[in-house]
């Protein structure tokens, strides 16, 4: 297999495999809301919040960066795993340490404290997939990232309905979602043939070197993209945080699609640029805006046109009104377009140090939304200045990288494609057809027929793109 069919044969993969297991995860969002109900998913949605909020702290961009770097340190690819494998390990055990001891002096009830207390383990482990992610990404082996994530997600799945069956309390739930993240993590782990720990000086300064802008920016990504989940609490009850929480899970496998994307086009984009082949470039940024685009504008569409009988299916009627608040909140999607596909290429062009200017100051703005418009509005403040921070952040990095990269991108498709999700979304919400898998059957349709009527994307680019076997990056 060339490296052309190794490509295509990885996106393929991953899609396949990110299908499953986002109906899998579904299916675990379905099982917990209508177990556990309002309040009691608002301790979860509380707690999971919170850890997140140090999750992307310790993130310090290890998916993007062990990625980019494996493919540029071809010669001590093996050890220099080794040496991110031990600084995530490392980081993000003395995060998730503290977090803990954090959430102890915060207003929060008993039981989301010691629901962050066994779910700091799911994070810790999932922390430490980034870096087997990102060594799969440049390996163009991403068949073994999806294996593992099903296997999490079934152990998942099977878990919770068994506590379901025994009738087993909240605290027996957040174990379980531990134990899922622990077998995804040694599953990549065995497939890596292993990891050490390794303290090379040299490895480790060039790790920093690439690493302490994107570390920089994504603790005040934190703030931005988790603040509200740590403040609202304060202001809220359990009940709506429950529902904000909800409504934010599917919002969340949305920005994972656009991130799945980016994820298999950022080598190319790295190497194309390191290379100085600019033509390749520009044609690789392009399709990489263009194809994010054309699979996360319809989705975010039609959540907004089926957001209640979406949010009703999930998590059932008790979470109606978490529909109302998803139907708002996916206008964040536009954002997260510009920002996952521009924060990604400041990384590949090595200018993410570049592009922190952007991420203070959004994160100066949102904590300040955050603190004004929460305690006046509760969540719609919360929604509000979300929608606010992820088009700031997205526009300003699209502005840098572009200006960087000293490149353009054609905006044709993106408006085509805005325009047929638009035309779709609204087809979707007027069309009554009462049954809401006719409703998604029907957008799929004029979706796909007014791409292909309005020639949205250059399909030819894209396959070009995906099926040219020279100027790739070696394997």
């Amino acid at each position: 297999m060339n490296i052309a069919q190794k490509i295509v044969h990885n996106t393929a993969i991953q899609l396949a495999g990110k299908i499953i297991s986002t109906l899998l995860g579904l299916v675990a969002v379905s099982i917990m809301t209508r177990y556990l109900g309002v309040e009691k998913f608002g301790w979860y949605s509380t707690a999971s919040g919170f850890l997140m909020f140090t999750a992307i702290i310790s993130d310090f961009g290890f998916v993007a960066v062990t990625a980019s770097m494996l493919s540029q340190f071809e010669n001590q690819k093996n050890r220099l795993f080794d040496c991110l494998f031990t600084w995530r390990f490392i980081t993000s055990l003395v995060l998730n340490s503290t977090a803990i001891l954090v959430i102890m002096f915060l207003p929060y009830p008993f039981e989301v404290k010691m629901a962050t207390a066994i779910l700091s383990a799911s994070f810790f482990f999932m922390s430490l997939t980034q870096v087997f992610i990102g060594r799969c990404q440049s390996e163009l082996k991403m068949i073994n990232q999806a294996i593992g994530e099903i296997l999490g997600r079934i152990l998942l799945v099977v878990g919770l309905a068994l506590m379901v069956f025994y009738n087993q309390n909240f605290l027996y739930l957040m174990t379980v979602v531990s134990l899922a993240s622990a077998l995804y993590a040694l599953y990549l782990w065995l497939k890596a043939g292993g990891a050490k720990f390794c303290f090379d000086r040299d490895l480790s300064q060039n790790i920093f070197k690439k690493m302490w802008p994107v570390a920089t920016a994504v603790i005040f990504n934190a703030i931005y993209l988790q603040g509200d989940k740590v403040i609202l609490p304060l202001f809220v009850s359990q009940a709506q945080m429950g529902l904000y929480g909800a409504a934010y899970r599917v919002v969340d496998l949305v920005a994972q699609t656009s991130a799945m994307v980016m994820g298999i086009m950022m080598p190319l984009i790295s190497y194309a640029f390191v290379q100085e082949l600019k033509e390749k470039f520009n044609q690789y940024l392009q399709t990489s805006f263009d194809l994010v685009s054309l699979i996360v504008l319809p989705m975010s569409a039609g959540l907004i046109a089926l957001a209640v009988p979406i949010m009703v299916l999930i998590a059932g009627p008790q979470f109606a009104y978490a529909g109302i608040i998803l139907q708002l909140l996916s206008l964040v999607v536009l954002g997260i377009v510009f920002g996952m596909v521009f924060g990604y290429t400041a990384i590949a062009i090595n200018r993410q140090n570049k592009t922190m200017w952007i991420f203070i100051s959004c994160a100066v703005l949102s904590l300040a939304g955050y603190l004004i418009f929460i305690p006046l509005y509760g969540i719609w403040g919360a929604v509000g200045v979300s929608i606010f921070s992820e088009f700031y952040a997205g526009f300003g990095l699209m502005k840098v990288s572009l200006y960087y990269a000293r490149t353009k991108i054609s905006f044709k498709p993106f408006f085509k494609i805005l325009f047929s999700s638009l035309l779709m979304g609204l087809a979707v919400y007027f069309i009554d057809l009462n049954n809401l898998f006719l409703s998604i059957v029907l957008g799929i349709i004029l979706y796909a027929g007014l791409i292909l009527t309005l020639q949205a994307v250059p399909i030819q680019t894209i396959r070009q793109t995906l099926l040219t076997p020279k100027d790739v990056p070696p394997t």
